[in-house]
């Protein structure tokens, strides 16, 4: 069963590794990544900082929606980590019961729009209007959406963030 699912741009490392799979309790992370899934030397360095605790999948969207599918995931505690806000939306559209979305890091260092600069949300939330729209459609599915870097920072909900 999905934990949570976690929009964070730079995917696994300390806050996740250590902070959010211990605050979860969560045995599985699946990190829902394309890009990652297609490179082995990013598949590398995610794995070397991920946490002994879990055992890591890095998959393609559509593989780890259907892994999340799968029956078997029901007995597991699940942490998915998507590194955007597009392919947030494609698993809350295809997969059913998230109870949670959180809103780390985003926008700092994902793929820029030309010579567009991304507006301020919070400390780590940077998005195009575009991606704001995005927000909007995730925010649609009526999960509990929050923006949240670490555990022991006090979640805000997304639409005040996005001032929606």
């Amino acid at each position: 069963m999905i934990k949570m699912i976690r929009l964070d741009e730079r995917m696994i490392h300390g806050q996740v590794a250590i902070k959010w799979s211990r605050h979860l309790g969560v045995d599985r992370i699946i990190v829902a990544n394309d890009d990652a899934a297609a490179n082995p030397i990013i598949q590398k360095s995610l794995m070397m900082a991920a946490p002994t605790t879990a055992k890591v999948a890095i998959k393609s969207v559509v593989d780890s929606i259907a892994l999340l599918k799968d029956p078997r995931a029901n007995d597991l505690k699940i942490l998915v980590i998507v590194s955007n806000p597009e392919d947030l939306l494609m698993i809350l559209e295809e997969i059913n019961n998230v109870p949670l979305i959180n809103i780390g890091n985003y926008g700092r260092i994902a793929k820029k729009q030309g010579e567009a600069v991304r507006k301020t949300y919070g400390s780590n939330l940077y998005a195009y209007d575009s991606e704001v729209e995005t927000f909007k459609k995730i925010l649609s599915h009526k999960v509990e959406t929050i923006y949240q870097t670490t555990p022991e920072d006090t979640p805000e909900k997304l639409e005040k963030v996005l001032a929606l």
